[in-house]
């Protein structure tokens, strides 16, 4: 299986007690390169030894002669402390000289432990400079072995998924942070008693103090009802419009504590709490997360980042000459924006695609598309506006809000300094034709002329543009990294956000074996479908441009470029911050970090 990469977590070499002489420990690396033509390289190639005792020194392999050339086995020295159990080791290529570049085919490296236990760690792939390579090993390890995070969040997710904590988690920090809400008070539909989840809240609290204090949430899937799905032998696949009400305990941990799978509540639509037979919890639980995924894929990552992206990006090519401020703002948050989506209609939405072989189907697909774009607001696009409509502006560990609105200060910051040099007074904004005829394309075309959406139809105030520019500078990056970089942690085990289901959901309790759970998950066909495409949403690849780039330059002017480095050095600082915090959390959060955030919608 194929694992996400370490998630920023900075392991730290263990210090040894004053007084005592370090224990020295040796390591034979034995690197072979690949048999192909070109498969060598000249330059310095550097090697990190990552154990359960913490990481080598940075080590550079070079012996007497040519390292590194085609169909070559080397050994090298690594002296390091003890490592205990070794997890991966870090591959880097640096350049020699002043030569170009020349890619490395690294076939394997067999790393010989002083224990006398050879690990085999595979390649088969090309390094560049620059880049930095985590392999892991081809033996699994058992639990005992090392700690969750040494697995990476992949075994992590296997090990965990049932768990209600770490599946409340996910609302908040998963891939899909854009559905949960503060439940001010219950929706009629969903007539949760005191009775039904009081084994669940805390002693001496109620229902309806946790709800006071602002400690129930709630995901509800309603857009979801009465949407037409695919066919298949026969049968419409089921797509349930839950309903899953979440609390928050005094340690900060969410759990689910109710769900319901329809709008209408009945004897055939029951509601499910945590003291329900296992497995009945279990497959609730999963066609909660049926539903989670479809609204994820086709709304908050299909529409809200891609598409979205396109209609910005068409718009500022329609309307904005190549020296027009604007367009020489924006045009490196669309890079391969169109590229990407036209790949997309054929890849997964075309008859075998990703989307079509999910439960609604093309048909099921549009009239989602049309049910959200006619509720889509422009304060639902905006983060500080979204968290605050959403009543999560204080729950705990929230880490997509916390490392988000950090980025949109920074990019609001960067935005209104850069608009103050071409707008410095209202007067440019209103007296700019090209401007105005830019968002007026934007509402008409992208927003079908919805005024209920709030999507500002003219501009009459800097401050307006500026609020404006930084959503869809925001939305094209870490919006698009926020939904789409931790698609392989949380879909790569499909059980945790299948995305279809093929049989009907539970109407009696205790009913629900194994079997039923295994017959209702997808076939094995559609399910290697689902994960490699999420392998392929995942990468990170070489050509890419983290946000805060612009290495076209096309600002010539000093003040602007500086204005540039200031944002990038923003930008370094709250990185560090994020390791920081990350260093401290089994499950680290760093989709939001910026050099993980891609500067467009080019995946």
């Amino acid at each position: 299986m194929t694992t996400p990469p370490d998630h920023g977590k900075r392991r730290k070499t263990r210090a040894e007690p004053p007084g005592q002489v370090p224990i020295i420990a040796v390591y034979k690396v034995h690197v072979t390169t690949g048999d192909m033509c070109l498969a060598g390289t000249n330059d310095h190639v550097f090697v990190t030894l990552v154990g359960t005792n913490g990481e080598s020194e940075r080590t550079e392999l070079d012996n007497y002669g040519l390292d590194f050339c085609s169909d070559q086995t080397s050994t090298y020295t690594v002296n390091t402390h003890p490592m205990g159990h070794l997890l991966l080791i870090k591959l880097e290529k640096a350049q020699y000289l002043f030569l170009p570049e020349n890619q490395w085919f690294c076939s394997k490296i067999v790393v010989e432990t002083p224990e006398g236990e050879a690990l085999l760690f595979p390649c088969h792939r090309w390094l560049t400079r620059g880049e930095v390579l985590e392999l892991r090993g081809a033996k699994g390890l058992s639990p005992s072995h090392t700690s969750v995070l040494d697995f990476s969040l992949g075994i992590f997710m296997q090990l965990h998924w049932k768990d209600d904590a770490f599946y409340g988690y996910q609302f908040l920090n998963g891939v899909h942070p854009s559905m949960i809400r503060n439940c001010p008070h219950l929706p009629s539909n969903f007539p949760v008693t005191e009775e039904m989840v009081q084994p669940f809240l805390e002693t001496g609290t109620s229902l309806k103090q946790e709800i006071q204090k602002g400690n129930i949430f709630l995901c509800d899937y309603k857009s979801l009802e009465g949407l037409p799905t695919r066919v298949v032998e026969g049968k419409s696949l089921p797509l349930t419009a839950a309903l899953c009400l979440l609390y928050l305990d005094t340690a900060g941990t969410l759990k689910p504590i109710a769900i319901q799978l329809g709008q209408e509540p009945s004897e055939k639509c029951p509601i499910f709490v945590p003291s329900d037979p296992e497995l009945d919890w279990l497959l609730v639980k999963i066609f909660v997360k049926n539903a989670d995924s479809v609204i994820h894929q086709i709304i908050s990552h299909l529409m809200k980042t891609h598409l979205l992206a396109e209609v910005f990006a068409v718009a500022t090519m329609r309307h904005f000459p190549d020296v027009h401020p604007l367009y020489k703002l924006l045009t490196p948050h669309f890079r391969y924006t169109l590229q990407i989506n036209a790949a997309a209609r054929r890849a997964l939405l075309g008859p075998t695609g990703l989307l079509a072989r999910s439960t609604p189907g093309l048909e099921g697909i549009i009239e989602l598309l049309r049910r959200h774009l006619a509720e889509t607001t422009y304060s639902s696009l905006c983060l500080p506006d979204n968290i605050a409509e959403r009543g999560l502006q204080n729950i705990p560990n929230f880490y997509y809000r916390d490392d988000g609105l950090k980025l949109w200060t920074a990019i609001n910051s960067f935005v209104r300094a850069m608009l103050g040099l071409y707008y410095p007074t209202d007067d440019e904004v209103s007296g700019d034709v090209e401007l105005q005829r830019w968002i007026q394309d934007i509402f008409t075309k992208g927003f079908l002329g919805n005024s209920s959406s709030g999507m500002p139809e003219s501009f009459i105030t800097v401050e307006a543009v500026v609020k404006f520019v930084t959503m869809v500078i925001f939305t094209t990056s870490a919006q698009h990294a926020a939904v789409n970089s931790g698609q392989f942690d949380y879909y790569s085990w499909f059980p945790n956000s299948p995305l279809q289901l093929r049989k009907a959901p539970p109407t009696t309790k205790g009913l629900v074996t194994m079997d039923t759970i295994l017959e209702t998950l997808p076939n094995i066909g559609d399910t290697v479908a689902f994960i490699i495409s999420s392998l392929v949403l995942y990468k990170k690849y070489m050509d890419s441009v983290v946000l805060g780039s612009y290495p076209e330059e096309r600002f010539c002017e000093p003040a602007a470029k500086r204005i540039i480095e200031n944002f990038q050095k923003e930008l370094s600082s709250i990185e560090e911050r994020i390791i920081t915090r990350n260093a401290s959390l089994d499950v680290p959060y760093c989709y939001l970090q910026p050099s993980e955030i891609e500067n467009s919608v080019s995946i």
